[in-house]
């Protein structure tokens, strides 16, 4: 093996330190959209998953790099970056948590994943790419995420559960409310609520609703919990919404 072709598995101090800190900021970008709006993993976590996976990227390529020039050695730089592919998903599936039927971190997930797509290629030195992949992340985060709520809001339904106790006429007077603001009830569930022990009786009320309009929803919600009867409302898909009832 000539000196020419062993000096790929080498680089320079200040090489790496940029390629460090090129991870860092890409993945601080990521991150910080999902600090803003509250998600399980955000600034910090997006970080430490992007340089951490620059370098083992980085250990892949050149850490092995003194080994070239010896006999019937074969280098293999994507060894350890397909372990972090495989691995990156136990810390995703940490943020990903289901409510009844609502299911919340999906997106995080996703971002952990990609973020630790965008620090190999920034460690193998594929700067393009990972630049191109950060900026189509953000859009998708940040713009895509809007176009979604805004179009689709009308087509989705949402699970809604209400804890109230048992009187005659109340759960046709709660879909009465709803109806006014426009909200569809597309289905609905009435159980006994058996962890409470209460002079009263409780229920626990399921709906699946379709939401046109998120003020419309908080209206109903209001006119909903002035019932001395109702304990409680909680509206997983709207950023986990829960409220309990003034008595």
């Amino acid at each position: 093996m000539s000196m020419a072709s062993s000096g790929i598995w080498h680089i320079t101090y200040l090489d790496m330190t940029i390629r460090i800190l090129v991870a860092l900021l890409l993945g601080g970008l990521i991150g910080f959209e999902r600090e803003v709006n509250n998600h399980a993993a955000g600034f910090r976590t997006h970080i430490l998953v992007c340089i951490g996976s620059a370098t083992i990227m980085l250990l892949s390529i050149y850490g092995f790099g003194d080994f070239a020039k010896e006999l019937n050695v074969r280098m293999d730089p994507a060894r350890l970056a397909a372990q972090v592919i495989t691995g990156i998903g136990f810390l995703g599936a940490g943020a990903i948590i289901r409510t009844g039927s609502y299911v919340s971190g999906l997106t995080t997930a996703a971002s952990i994943w990609v973020v630790a797509a965008i620090g190999l290629c920034v460690g193998a030195g594929f700067y393009y790419g990972a630049a191109l992949v950060t900026f189509l992340v953000l859009v998708s985060l940040f713009i895509f995420n809007k176009w979604e709520k805004y179009l689709l809001r009308k087509f989705r339904k949402h699970e809604m559960s209400i804890e109230i106790y048992d009187r005659p006429g109340l759960l046709g007077e709660l879909v009465e409310k709803l109806s006014e603001q426009g909200i569809q009830i597309s289905k609905m569930s009435v159980q006994p609520n058996d962890e409470k022990e209460e002079r009263k009786r409780t229920v626990l009320v399921r709906f699946n609703v379709k939401v046109p309009q998120a003020d419309r929803m908080v209206r109903a919600i209001d006119y909903i919990t002035a019932f001395e009867e109702v304990l409680s409302i909680e509206l997983p898909a709207f950023s986990g919404y829960s409220k309990a009832a003034s008595s």
